[in-house]
């Protein structure tokens, strides 16, 4: 059953984590709903192996794309120059954009950790992510109806890298998704929708990188001490290819989804999935 429930953990972080829907939202609500409580399934061994899945998948979606902006910002380095060259902003746009989220962070890991990682997790974490997957949910279907989506990748700005890096600051919160509030600024923004969820996605690497590196620190310390149970390293590389695969299809699936449709499915989904924790929380008291 572990192995099962290792595998559907790995297929939602995959995909949670790139559709505007919060990823660590539904690591929190779909082990509350079914009654998960295996330790292992929250465990440092398994979270960073749901990191390091995401990140192959966008590494490996996006090679082409991450050869051509490391040389670039290597070269701006080397040359003392930004200039003209698109790739060389464009690297320097996702640096500046990672650092709201990157302080948030560091200063907010550890208090929502607490709130939303505890067993019971308390009624008034569950009714407060509610709050936050309903209230995205509404700045997205403003952002994605009445912006004028406009401006392709080549057209984002500093001034838009900023302004989408202090949205995905407010990531930190479990239920207002990252992919969330970067799509959202870039769609309110006036970007197009697929160059909002693509400069998202470029975002997310470094982000995710500098989560699963220190939590691969912290899970390094505790194999030296001795405290990782055999269980979470069964289900480390299950978590880390589910993880993987589904991210990696749910990129592709997502970037071609938003050339011709809109967000409204995202939307909804997130208004229903509120309604369903708001409902649950209060049941069970």
């Amino acid at each position: 059953m572990l192995i099962v429930q290792s595998i559907v953990l790995g297929v939602v972080q995959g995909l949670a984590e790139f559709i505007p829907i919060s990823s660590s939202a539904h690591l929190v609500i779909v082990p509350w709903l079914f009654g998960w409580t295996n330790p292992a399934l929250t465990s440092l061994t398994f979270d960073v192996a749901l990191h390091l899945g995401t990140l192959l998948a966008v590494l490996l979606f996006f090679a082409s794309d991450w050869a051509r902006l490391i040389a670039a910002w290597f070269k701006s380095l080397i040359q003392f120059r930004i200039g003209d060259d698109p790739d060389r902003r464009m690297a320097w746009f996702i640096l500046l954009a990672c650092v709201p989220g990157g302080i948030s962070g560091v200063l907010l890991e550890s208090k929502i950790s607490e709130a939303f990682h505890s067993n019971p997790i308390p009624q008034g974490s569950m009714l407060f992510m509610a709050g936050a997957i309903a209230g995205l949910a509404l700045l997205l279907g403003l952002a994605d109806r009445f912006a004028r989506h406009q401006r392709n990748f080549g057209q984002i700005k500093a001034r838009d890298a900023l302004y989408i890096g202090l949205a995905q600051a407010f990531a930190v919160i479990p239920g207002v998704s990252r992919s969330g509030a970067t799509i959202t600024a870039g769609l309110a923004l006036g970007i197009e929708r697929e160059a909002a969820a693509r400069f998202s996605f470029l975002l997310s690497a470094p982000i995710i990188a500098g989560a699963g590196l220190k939590s691969l620190y912290d899970l390094v310390k505790q194999i030296s001490a001795g405290a990782v149970a055999g269980a979470e390293l069964v289900i480390f590389p299950i978590g880390f290819v589910a993880a993987a695969a589904s991210g990696f299809l749910c990129i592709k699936f997502l970037l071609g989804y938003l050339k011709k449709h809109s967000a409204a499915v995202f939307v909804w989904y997130r208004v229903a999935l509120a309604a369903l924790v708001l409902i649950v929380a209060l049941i069970r008291g």
